[in-house]
């Protein structure tokens, strides 16, 4: 498991809050949402992973260092 600093962690707490909207760009995963899925950020844990709520119904979290995702504007 990675130590993610607590900068970096607040770093992204900022860039993500709870409610703003995100796409998956990456995740490997079996049961992982198709790449291009969107979601909402229900928070950042204390490890660093982004908790999502996809549209698709799952809540994988996106990992730190490991999956990626991008926060976009939607006007839904």
């Amino acid at each position: 498991m990675m130590i993610i600093s607590k900068e970096r962690l607040h770093h992204l707490r900022e860039t993500y809050p709870v409610g703003c909207r995100v796409e998956l760009l990456r995740m490997d995963d079996i049961q992982a949402p198709v790449i291009g899925t969107k979601g909402t950020v229900i928070g950042v844990d204390d490890i660093g992973s982004i908790m999502v709520s996809w549209d698709t119904g799952s809540s994988l979290s996106v990992v730190y260092e490991e999956d990626l995702c991008r926060r976009i504007d939607d006007d839904r």
